[in-house]
């Protein structure tokens, strides 16, 4: 079995930039992850959020896309252990994986409804 060797600090940072640009060409659900959080951010900058929901915004799109970018991980990973045969496990482990998305997705909705629910209202 190849051991993998020490990198240096630089190269950590191109193998992220790599992994970055390979989920972002390969994965639709991350663009369009990225296309509504850009949306959001515009809207947050319109409403004149505050710091902290600022906070709270960017904290809440980087749980859901460093949810995805697991889920992705985790989903190429076990397709290259089981050569993309079916087995029930590796069926349940993508589910739970995808599961977590859905989540965090989910979650991330109630948090801009809190968030734009109530900037909208003082508007009104």
């Amino acid at each position: 079995m190849t051991k993998f060797k020490q990198q240096g600090f630089s190269n950590t940072f191109k193998n992220a930039r790599k992994g970055m640009r390979l989920v972002l060409k390969s994965e639709i659900n991350i663009r369009v992850h990225f296309c509504l959080a850009m949306v959001a951010l515009a809207l947050a900058f319109l409403f004149d959020f505050s710091v902290e929901r600022m906070c709270i915004l960017l904290l809440t799109i980087g749980f859901v896309i460093v949810t995805e970018m697991v889920n992705s991980a985790i989903e190429y990973s076990l397709d290259a252990v089981f050569h993309n045969r079916y087995s029930r496990l590796v069926g349940m482990a993508k589910d739970i994986s995808a599961g977590a998305v859905m989540f965090a997705s989910v979650i991330a909705i109630v948090i801009g409804v809190l968030l734009f629910g109530s900037a909208i209202l003082k508007m009104l």
